[in-house]
């Protein structure tokens, strides 16, 4: 029945083609604005690391007090404690080591110098980091790994870099154990990372922002950059009215938070006992004076901690709201056009009926329709949705339009929304039309 069913639809739309190519632009421009508006949307709020997401968090800690305003809770008049941590409190919590894997993180900017006569010099970014940083967030690697606990302690000159780097310094060979020079120091090169780029840069929003670049070139241990004096390249807040002195021993000694910090905690019981142990250390250091509130901590998982940083721009929540806005327009008029199709077949509805033709069997001719009608829509979505996101990457920041891809999950997503939106439009006027009364058109007729 159904290839009887859709014979009558292909022959009812070659009658009115101009009907018909209406009813598909409207599908198809609907759906196009929606899909290119969404594939941006997923861009920027997927999870950069699902299969570990819920286990990674984010401590903060109250070191400014109730008089000092500060995080994206200041626009309402909350007091949320800063975004990230200063050098005193981020080393107490790596000393305490209370969570399964755990890494104060700061931004660096150093260059690097090739070997040979005549190589320019190479400005890289990168992260001071410590060693459990990379199995707590499975960075991948090509050649060799992360460096040990002993070389944080030891302030150990190693490096890991990346896939694009080593290809630039070394040819793309497997270059562990050998030295590149990083701002006149030779570091040891231990990893080789695989290409890896997770947007947002979900273990440092403070000082990325959250999206754009190549990703993470060098990986050096915390304590030795800072020791070298390594050029930060991160944010450095401080409370009101406090200067730090110039350089890392100025930063060291403030209140300045500069330090971004994440750890992982296996399960329920641990999150909860980590919260304990934050309050705890805010009260004992209320005790010794050098708090003078009750303790005003958070420890937020990784995606909560995203949204509280509106990693995600607002604006991309209200464009998603006006495409589905517009797809909604387009499916009253397709209502509309439907409506106006069906009802002016009424004489052949009433035939069919007086012929033994069920409301079902109408229901169904109808809706195979509409679903050709959505097939139609679909491919023209397809088209246009692939020119919308060309256009995205033309109006809007590269960091963001970058995420916009055209992928076969889109694709067939596209196709799936058009049919769906095109049969719920046929919904309505196929009601009406299995609704004619054999009779009176009879008698019409």
């Amino acid at each position: 029945m159904f290839t009887y069913y859709l014979e009558l639809a292909m022959r009812s739309l070659k009658r009115s083609p101009g009907l018909t190519v209406l009813m598909m632009l409207a599908i198809g421009f609907g759906v196009a604005a929606s899909m290119t508006t969404w594939s941006v949307f997923r861009g920027v709020s997927g999870d950069p690391i699902p299969w570990k997401s819920s286990k990674l968090f984010v401590p903060q800690i109250d070191m400014w007090g109730p008089q000092q305003i500060s995080g994206p809770g200041a626009h309402s008049g909350g007091h949320e404690p800063p975004d990230a941590l200063d050098y005193t409190d981020a080393m107490a919590l790596m000393h305490d080591h209370r969570a399964t894997l755990q890494s104060a993180i700061y931004a660096v900017a150093p260059t690097v110098l090739p070997a040979g006569a005549g190589r320019s010099p190479i400005p890289v970014f990168g992260f001071g980091v410590y060693g459990e940083f990379f199995p707590m967030l499975d960075v991948p690697f090509e050649y060799g790994s992360g460096w040990q606990t002993s070389d944080d302690s030891d302030g150990a000159p190693v490096i890991v870099i990346s896939d694009a780097l080593n290809r630039q310094v070394f040819g793309g060979d497997n270059s562990i154990g050998r030295n590149i020079d990083l701002d006149g120091n030779d570091y040891r090169v231990i990893g080789v990372m695989k290409p890896w780029n997770p947007q947002p840069m979900f273990f440092d929003v403070v000082d990325t922002g959250g999206f754009g670049g190549e990703g993470p070139q060098v990986f050096v241990p915390l304590q030795r950059a800072i020791a070298s004096g390594m050029a930060n390249a991160g944010a450095i807040n401080c409370p009101k009215g406090v200067q730090p002195s110039a350089g890392y021993a100025g930063l060291q000694q403030s209140n300045c938070v500069w330090l971004a910090y994440m750890i992982e905690l296996g399960d329920a019981p641990a999150v909860q006992n980590y919260r304990q142990y934050l309050d705890n250390y805010a009260r004992a250091q209320q005790n010794i004076g050098r708090f003078d509130w009750s303790p005003n901590n958070r420890l937020r998982d990784m995606r909560a901690f995203l949204d509280y940083e509106h990693v995600v721009p607002d604006d991309t929540h209200v464009s998603l709201l006006v495409a589905l806005g517009l797809l909604l327009v387009c499916l009253v008029n397709t209502v509309g056009l439907m409506l106006a199709k069906f009802l002016r077949r009424s004489g052949e509805i009433g035939v069919r009926r007086a012929l033994g033709a069920s409301r079902r069997a109408i229901h169904a001719q109808f809706l195979t329709e509409a679903a050709v009608i959505g097939v139609g829509g679909g491919v023209l979505g397809l088209l246009l949705t692939a020119g919308g996101v060309l256009v995205v990457h033309r109006v809007l920041p590269p960091r963001l339009a970058d995420l916009a891809r055209i992928d076969p999950a889109l694709l067939l997503l596209t196709v799936a929304v058009a049919i769906a939106a095109s049969v719920l439009a046929g919904a309505y006027p196929t009601f009406r039309a299995a609704r004619v009364q054999p009779a009176w058109q009879l008698k019409t007729n």
